[in-house]
Order: structure tokens, then sequence, then C-alpha cells
């Protein structure tokens, strides 16, 4: 039996999902500068230093193609596009594995000040963003590594016209070179999802220190953040600062899995082009039954990761009732998928494939930190239960 068909529910409204035209030319627009801006000479660059991007290709993904404020309303000055135009950058730039704080600034900054600020405070904050000036992210884990708002436990004190923030948020993405900090802390006293809200901190600000961590990914900068008596503004209201977070986190979560079967995409392909390439006993080794079953495993995970990701951007962007779920099974999917993909590539490119000179461990790195970044693969599936009713 269908869900639609139990007792009391409705029917389910079914999504129909192609890219136009237009959007597959912004798609084209966006690969051919990502390949020439990204290659993978230059990816080794910036991942080995503490910035881990340049300004100059900041400055044109901004000025050339609006990326940043791609689905920034235009009266807070972006684009006006919306979640499927935003997830098309972001498998672009996992395709290319681009260094950038893209993912940040764009997904979770911009997206937490568009769910819970005022208008006032979107047209302060917002343009800024959509021009690129500035760097923006979300502190909402702390050092146990927990998703949860209720499990935030910085505290937020009430010190005249704004607050000051106590307490320690970790695996910050890019939080060591963003301009503004949307944190997420509570008030004294309160437990659960009560009492939790977002607050926005300069993050030059007196009592805010920030150091970048060493990770498994160097292309994706991750840092951690000591709040000690750090001046801080609220963003929108107390009595709805949880719901705010989840769904920043749930509209990061189908943007990330769009970035995932990108770079699954990526490995799929180079593995086809190995198997094409390398011989042995007098034939390419893509004639081999076992590679062959590889490359369709490989096929068949990448392609369904796809839909899943396709469809709840989709559902997302039309506020579908069920796009909260989606964006569980579509973060889920895509994780394993890209990890599966990227495991493989390696292992059909035999010995050469574990060296560092060959560029399949990037991909294979970024996997690995995406399989646990907004949440593991069995975490949304079992958020994806509860949202299910099951």
């Amino acid at each position: 039996m269908n869900r639609s068909d139990e007792p009391g529910l409705e029917p389910r409204r079914r999504i129909q999902f192609a890219f136009t035209e237009e959007q597959e030319q912004f798609r084209s627009t966006l690969r051919r500068f990502l390949t020439d801006r990204s290659p993978t000479t230059e990816v080794r660059r910036l991942m080995a230093t503490d910035q881990g991007y340049d300004e100059t290709v900041w400055r044109q993904l901004t000025e050339e193609l609006g990326l940043p404020g791609i689905h920034i309303p235009e009266q807070f000055g972006g684009a006006g596009f919306g979640m499927v135009e935003l997830c098309i950058v972001t498998e672009e730039l996992g395709r290319a594995l681009l260094c950038a704080p893209y993912f940040s600034t764009a997904v979770l900054g911009a997206n937490a000040i568009l769910n819970a600020g005022t208008d006032a405070q979107k047209s302060a904050l917002l343009p800024k963003i959509a021009n690129g000036s500035c760097l923006a992210t979300l502190a909402i884990t702390e050092p146990a590594g927990d998703w949860d708002p209720a499990a935030v436990r910085t505290i937020a004190i009430a010190d005249g016209g704004g607050y000051r923030l106590d307490g320690t948020k970790s695996f910050v993405v890019d939080g060591h070179i963003a301009d503004l900090l949307v944190t997420a802390a509570r008030l004294p006293d309160s437990v659960g999802r009560q009492g939790v809200a977002l607050f926005v901190v300069q993050a030059n600000s007196d009592g805010v220190q920030r150091r970048l961590l060493q990770s498994i990914d160097p292309t994706r900068k991750i840092a951690r953040i000591e709040f000690q008596q750090a001046y801080a503004s609220l963003l929108g209201n107390l009595s709805d600062g949880a719901n705010a977070i989840t769904r920043t986190l749930d509209q990061a979560a189908i943007a990330l899995a769009n970035e995932m079967v990108g770079g699954a995409q990526t490995m799929l392909e180079s593995a086809v082009s190995y198997a094409k390439l390398r011989v042995q006993f007098g034939r390419p080794i893509g004639s081999f039954q076992a590679i062959k079953h590889k490359l369709a495993d490989m096929l068949l995970e990448v392609e369904l990761a796809k839909s899943a990701a396709y469809y709840a951007a989709q559902a997302a962007a039309i506020d579908d009732p069920e796009w909260p779920a989606l964006a569980c099974l579509a973060k889920a999917s895509a994780s394993e998928a890209y990890l599966h993909a990227a495991a493989e590539c390696i292992q059909i490119h035999g010995g050469i494939g574990f060296t560092w000179d060959n560029d399949t461990h990037l991909w294979f790195k970024r996997a690995k930190s995406s399989e646990v970044f907004l949440g593991s693969p069995n975490y949304h599936r079992e958020l994806l239960m509860q949202r299910w009713g099951v």
C-alpha cells in the first residue's frame, strides 16, 4: 500500500520535474567557467593554503555569474531564482571541486538570514552577501558534533539591546575567514528546542576567537570558534529560532546532496575513462566483466542519487509539504553513492589510484567529509522515518 492510500492521509502531490532550457544553458556556462578556473592544479594549490580560496576567482563568480545571490530575492540584492538554480550551482561546484566559501556563504549563511531575519535585517545583510563583499557562515554544531538544534549549549545572555554569547562552536565551514557568523545559541535555563535562536556576530568582534582545524578534506576548511562574552544581535525572534535552524539545515542538506552527485558523476566519468585507456593482457580493462559490473553499479547508484537530489530540490522550490523528508532521503542517498563511487574509482585505477599524484583522492576526501557533514546517512534515515511518522 502506498502512504497516500493509508487512512487519513491526503494523496501525495506528484512532482513533475525536468530542467528547463534556460537552466541547462546556465549549467553549461557555469561548467565552462569552472573548467577554466578550477583545474585540479588550482584545487591542489588552494587546499594547501589557510585561506582556501582565490579572491580573484571569487570576484569573478560574483560579478560575472552572480552566484552568491542566485537564490536571494531581488528586493534584497539577489538574482531572485530558487532552490533548483542554487542546486545546479552546488552540483557543478562539487563536480569541479571548486575551493571557495560558496557553501558557507550562499547556502548556510544566506538561507539562515532568509529563514530567520526580519525584512530590515535581510535588507541590511543580504545585499553584501549577494555582491560577494561579505562572507558569512552558520555556526550550529559544538564539539559533540550534533546537528539537532536541541543540542545547542552556547548561551545567549541579554545585554541592553543585544546579547552576549558564551560557548564553543566546532566544525564551522569557513569560520576562520567569514566576516559574519550566524550563530545558534539558547537562553539561560532553557531546554530542548525552546529558547534556541539565531544570532548575528561580527567575526572581528571582541570575545571571538577562531582557529582553523585540520581535517581529512583540505578543500573544505572548517574552524573552531570560541565566544567569550561576544556581542551579538538577535536574528528574527526567540519564538521560532529552532524551526528556522531546521529549515536552513534541510535546505543545506538538499544543496549538499546535489553537490555530492556532481562529485560522484566526476568519479564515474574518471573510472570509465581510465577503464577504456588502461590495457592489460592485450585488451582494455573496461572489457573485463568484473570492471563492467563495477561501472554498471556505479552508474545505477549515481543516477538514483541524482533523481533523489533533483526531486528534493524541486520539492523545496515549490514548498511541497514533504520536502523536509525528501531532503533527508537525498542526503542519505547521495552520501553513500558519492563515497562508493569514489572508492570504486580508486579501485579501478589500481595501484596508481592510491598515489598522491592521482587526483582521485581529492574527491574521495570530499566524499568522506560530506558523508558526515550535516549528519550521517543513518542520522538522516532516522529523521526521515520520524518525519514520515514511522
